[in-house]
């Protein structure tokens, strides 16, 4: 039966890479292999009808924590861009040149990553480069780039990427440790990554046809939903450090406070008087829902993998036959991160190698560190191999096969590149 979950997981793999090819939404064959695999479990592998309520229930409400985060955090980006809070951000970054804005891009994403999270990171992103950008190929090569640099950021970030958060959170690694190790490593990725992009990259942009404006809403308006939006999204890993509660928690606080002043500024005909389309009830509306049940389906179906005990045997045999080389172990995890959620491996991880006093696999240990940038970094090698992928996947629609003829081959040069940064900065100056 463990075979048979396998085999239907990599079914529905397929269909969600095929889907330029078949024109059938990727959240059709998530779902069903999300049914299907979690049907199976329930009928061959596990018996006991209330302990498999329990485990399903438990994976659905760790995949309701990144599901509400990530629909609070568009709703408040919506708000955001609706009131032209983003104006700012798009004269900072406007350029005709299309590869001085791809290096304007990347250096805004991997910075925000580090500071907000590579999921919210590049929803914002996206939504400014709407603003600059009219043709669609560009955007696409312009989301990809956005990708990579928002994982990086995220990696050397302990409240980055959820990956790096829960190694934070369990003592594997430290703030001061990670930023100070993996800072470089990251930034390298990056820069090697942006200079392969910008080959597909060449001329002037056309001026951009939006004409999109403010309107009357005046700037005190614009920038305090400006200032509430992005303020309540820093406030996000503040609010869980202060109350140990899950990071939705804190952007469902972030959202309604911003929904509450908007209701109260269009009562006193400030912000949407007349402007119906502001209003957030709308903006609801404009939520992908698609990528929503997508990312549902593909993060219960992968929970089946772990509830079988399939990702644990594939670590336990990876360690043996690497021969405990960590760079090979780390270097592989990273890559198989892009095929399947870096959340399970790293937990499985977690659980495989318990923290020691000393050693690699101490706090700040050559191993956690490893870890937390190849599981961060390695997810973008394919588009779904991250939750800033998945994202940009579906706010551009962005096909798994052409991301994986362009961005696969420079997600992984900039991979291995940060990896031989870091073996050669520990050996220099941490061995």
């Amino acid at each position: 039966m463990v075979t048979a979950i396998v085999i239907l997981f990599l079914l529905g793999y397929l269909f969600i890479a095929l889907e330029s090819f078949t024109k059938i939404n990727k959240a059709v064959p998530a779902l069903l292999m999300c049914v299907a695999c979690w049907t199976v479990y329930a009928c061959g592998v596990s018996p006991d009808e209330a302990q498999t309520s329990s485990r399903l229930l438990h994976h659905l409400g760790d995949t309701c924590e990144i599901l509400f985060f990530l629909m609070g955090a568009m709703t408040i980006v919506e708000i955001i861009d609706a009131n032209g809070g983003f104006y700012f951000v798009k004269g900072a970054l406007a350029t005709t040149s299309k590869r001085a804005l791809l290096w304007r891009i990347t250096i805004m994403a991997f910075i925000l990553s580090a500071i907000l999270d590579n999921l919210t990171t590049s929803i914002v992103m996206i939504m400014v480069l709407r603003k600059l950008v009219d043709d669609h190929n560009d955007r696409m090569l312009f989301g990809g780039m956005i990708v990579i640099a928002a994982n990086a950021g995220g990696a050397f970030s302990p409240i980055g990427d959820v990956t790096t958060i829960m190694l934070w959170i369990r003592g594997m690694i430290t703030t001061g440790g990670v930023i100070s190790q993996l800072l470089l490593p990251s930034v390298i990725a990056v820069v090697v990554s942006a200079f392969c992009v910008s080959i597909y990259l060449k001329g002037n942009l056309p001026v951009s046809s939006s004409q999109d404006s403010p309107g009357t809403i005046t700037n005190p308006d614009r920038n305090l939903i400006l200032f509430l939006g992005v303020g309540g999204l820093i406030f996000v890993p503040i609010f869980r450090m202060l109350t140990g509660l899950a990071p939705f928690m804190g952007i469902l606080l972030a959202l309604g406070v911003l929904w509450l002043v908007s209701e109260y500024r269009c009562t006193r005909n400030s912000v949407f008087a007349d402007h119906s389309h502001l209003e957030v009830t709308r903006l609801l509306s404009k939520i992908d829902m698609a990528t929503i049940l997508f990312f549902l389906g593909i993060l219960m179906a992968v929970a089946t993998l772990q509830e079988t005990g399939v990702l644990t045997a594939f670590g336990e045999w990876l360690n043996t036959a690497s021969g405990g080389n960590h760079y090979l172990v780390t270097g592989i995890i990273g890559i198989v991160s892009s095929i399947v959620d870096n959340v399970p491996l790293v937990a499985g991880c977690m659980e495989m190698y318990p923290i020691a006093p000393t050693g690699d696999f101490a706090a700040d240990g050559l191993f956690w560190q490893l870890l937390a940038y190849c599981a961060g970094v390695g997810g973008s090698m394919l588009i779904i191999g991250s939750a800033a992928g998945v994202v940009v996947m579906g706010l551009e629609k962005i096909t798994f096969g052409w991301y994986l003829r362009r961005f696969t081959w420079i997600a992984f040069v900039g991979y291995l590149a940060g990896i031989a940064t870091y073996a050669i900065e520990h050996t220099l100056f941490f061995s």
